[in-house]
């Protein structure tokens, strides 16, 4: 008896991997679902493309959670990364045509 009481006390390594799985997953849907809103809010197409580009990358890495996510909830999470990395790439920065400087390095290369 003692034997089947110290057998119950101790959990189950490979349980207790799989709930810190769930937990992480689910602890990076809401941190998700929270950037969504953030790129609503912005208005600043910068911080927009780089939000887009992480909520794509986010969708991806949940996508791949086998343990943790059936195959209909990946799928949607494979079609929303498709969504969200299109967005940014609508949204990614293009190379200025003058001479290929960015604002940035236009702005350091005048004179003071």
């Amino acid at each position: 008896m003692q034997n089947a009481t110290a057998a119950t006390a101790v959990p189950d390594a490979g349980a207790s991997q799989a709930l810190a799985l769930t937990r992480a997953c689910t602890a990076l849907w809401v941190a998700t679902l929270s950037l969504m809103t953030a790129f609503m809010q912005t208005g600043a197409p910068a911080h927009r493309y780089l939000i887009a580009r992480r909520i794509a990358k986010n969708l991806t890495m949940l996508r791949e959670q086998e343990a943790v996510f059936g195959a209909e909830s990946r799928m949607i999470f494979s079609n929303l990364a498709q969504r969200w990395s299109a967005k940014a790439d609508a949204l990614a920065p293009r190379e200025p045509s003058s001479g290929g400087m960015g604002l940035l390095q236009r702005a350091f290369a005048k004179p003071h």
